[in-house]
């Protein structure tokens, strides 16, 4: 920090100290009735500036000193101004690290899913590997590559969930119709473990996005099916109240622990069901989960271990977020 480039950011006291010895002088004029001598003013003005130079060099001093204690973060400011800046800084800082923290949260959670992603690919892939060095079974084939469909979805709809508002269109589809589609397109599935499917309803309208309603319900048959054993049951119905629509889809497997519950929709959680039944990344739940939220509806479960697990899609009647926030910022 040059001297010169601290006095231009001291011009307030510059002006302070030539009006007041200009007010000074003023006074001398006019009230010395002529006995005043051109040496008593100079010697004012020399002891005057004196005294400012040295509070400049004094002012300059603290001003070095402050800038070199700010690398430490402990320091006082020699100003309201300064002050306010700091706090400023601060606050600046804390929404960084905030921000990087969330960064770096977001990298962990990418590398951890692609991590259990690629474990869980594995597994089909080297079932295909194995129905090719044998006869191989046209109905295992399509049951290995729905499975390997299923988790290059889950991918793909994970990594759209951050751009979600430029790829949705809410239009008035029919759920029932939706969950016969996903139904049939797991019928192999249906067929090897003797499940059997109950569809209750015959349609039901509601309004929502197809393509992204179509991935939340297959993840939610498929958890279905996967914890569902030999010769149990699946059963697909619908209510409608005043207030929503409601889709049901229950299944006779083996049910999910009253203390993993309330987290089965976080991020990566496979609780014991996943841990000692079959392998799991975690993500299906979570992501049919988050874009129901995105589309305006929202999912709930209930169960009881050995008995039942029951998923809910809730379809409020107005059902489409995104319309609803730009129509209240138009107004």
């Amino acid at each position: 920090m040059t001297f010169l480039r601290y006095l231009t950011y001291e011009k307030t006291y510059i002006y302070l100290y030539l009006a007041s010895f200009l007010i000074s002088a003023a006074v001398f004029f006019t009230e010395s009735n002529g006995s005043w001598t051109w040496g008593t003013f100079f010697y004012a003005l020399a002891l005057s500036s004196l005294v400012f130079l040295g509070f400049l060099l004094f002012r300059y001093q603290q001003n070095v000193s402050v800038i070199r204690q700010m690398k430490s973060e402990d320091y006082d400011s020699l100003s309201l101004e300064g002050e306010f800046a700091k706090e400023h800084i601060d606050e600046l800082k804390k929404q960084h690290i905030r921000e990087m923290n969330r960064i770096h949260d977001r990298q962990n959670e990418h590398y951890d899913f692609i991590v259990s992603w690629f474990h869980e690919i594995k597994t089909p892939i080297a079932v295909l590997r194995l129905l090719q060095q044998t006869d191989m079974d046209s109905g295992s084939l399509r049951e290995e590559i729905t499975k390997i469909e299923n988790y290059v979805d889950q991918a793909l709809y994970y990594a759209k969930l951050d751009s979600f508002n430029q790829d949705y269109d809410i239009q008035n589809c029919d759920i029932i119709q939706i969950s016969k589609e996903i139904v049939k397109s797991h019928s192999k599935t249906f067929f090897s473990k003797k499940i059997r499917i109950d569809m209750q309803v015959e349609s039901l309208a509601v309004q929502s996005d197809p393509k992204w309603l179509q991935f939340i319900v297959n993840q939610l048959l498929t958890n279905s099916l996967k914890y569902t054993e030999h010769g149990g049951e699946i059963t697909i119905s619908a209510f409608e109240t005043p207030q929503e629509k409601q889709l049901l889809i229950r299944d006779s497997g083996i049910g999910i622990s009253q203390k993993d519950l309330p987290r089965i929709f976080n991020r990566g959680f496979t609780g014991e069901t996943g841990r000692t039944h079959a392998k799991s990344t975690g993500m299906g739940l979570y992501l049919a989960q988050q874009l129901s939220n995105k589309l305006g509806h929202y999912i709930s479960c209930t169960s009881e271990v050995r008995k039942f697990t029951q998923f809910i899609i809730h379809f409020p009647l107005d059902s489409d977020p995104y319309l609803m926030l730009q129509k209240k910022h138009d107004e």
